[in-house]
């Protein structure tokens, strides 16, 4: 990865840190879909201007088909399962769970987009999973009032991101960044705003709430999606993932800053041991077997 890509990985997980903490402020006002309607409405009107150019506007409509799809996994149900699972779970405990993207999107890689898999990728997902368990064990709750089906949530809109980073760089990389970007980003306003009409809340919604909303929408939603298909553009799915090695980190700060939630050793332990995995799983980390000498050459992807 260049030292440009590096600090645009950087940035991102600030921004998508900070994502967690306005949809924890914001989501029990708007509730899950009118939140993220206003987050891709938002976003879209703020990205569109960026497309002003008939070759623009004439890729968009040549791919409106893919720019659907993309819309809908990479945004509006993971976006929507994430905003529901923060109306429960802590901001930092959520982010926590979603540094799980990086195995599904390397086990998706390698069952449906011809991405190989070494020997030692599994034993990083096997800690991965442990680490997820060390984290949510003695939440996984299904019953009524419980947290279970909110950390369901969490690993669903993975699972939906590791579909949508190895859709967009095997189908989409060829298209500039703006129009993945802000073509996605209009189509899935344009499929919530029935159903985040539907749904709004009766109840007037307060200036904090809709602050956040619109802070997600302008910082975490515009401008990251700019930084993120730029970079999974140029360094690949895999490596853009590991962006959520990152977030976590600034998630939990943030949110023990400004949310006042907990920093135990529970959640320090199970940080700990998913990310491990997860670096392992992703080939951040290697073992090299003994007697044998590096490569002169690394690979790369």
């Amino acid at each position: 990865m260049s030292s440009a890509d590096a600090l645009r990985l950087a940035v991102l997980s600030s921004l998508w840190g900070l994502s967690f903490i306005f949809m924890r402020v914001a989501s029990p006002e708007f509730g899950a879909i009118p939140l993220i309607l206003v987050r891709m409405g938002v976003g879209a009107l703020l990205l569109i201007p960026l497309l002003l150019s008939m070759h623009y506007l004439r890729l968009i409509w040549q791919h409106k088909g893919p720019l659907l799809l993309l819309g809908i996994v990479n945004h509006v149900l993971p976006f929507s399962l994430l905003a529901l699972a923060t109306m429960r779970l802590e901001a930092g405990f959520t982010s926590l769970l979603n540094a799980t993207t990086p195995i599904f999107t390397a086990l998706l890689g390698a069952l449906f987009f011809a991405t190989p898999v070494q020997r030692q990728q599994y034993l990083g997902l096997a800690l991965a999973l442990i680490g997820v368990y060390v984290l949510s064990a003695n939440r996984l709750d299904f019953g009524i009032g419980g947290d279970g089906w909110f950390i369901l949530a969490v690993i669903g809109a993975t699972f939906c991101y590791g579909i949508a980073g190895n859709y967009s760089k095997t189908r989409l990389s060829h298209l500039p960044p703006r129009v993945l970007a802000a073509g996605s980003s209009a189509m899935s306003a344009l499929v919530l705003l029935i159903p985040g009409i539907l749904l709004w809340p009766d109840q007037p919604i307060s200036t904090l709430a809709w602050s956040n909303a619109l802070a997600l929408a302008v910082l975490s939603t515009a401008l990251a999606f700019l930084l993120y298909f730029g970079l999974l553009a140029s360094a690949g799915a895999t490596a853009t993932s590991t962006v959520t090695f990152l977030v976590p980190i600034s998630a939990l700060l943030w949110g023990y800053w400004l949310l006042d939630e907990t920093l135990s050793l529970q959640v320090m332990a199970g940080m700990i041991i998913t990310l491990l995995g997860t670096a392992v799983a992703t080939q951040l980390l290697r073992f090299k077997p003994r007697g044998m000498s590096p490569s002169p050459h690394p690979p790369h992807e």
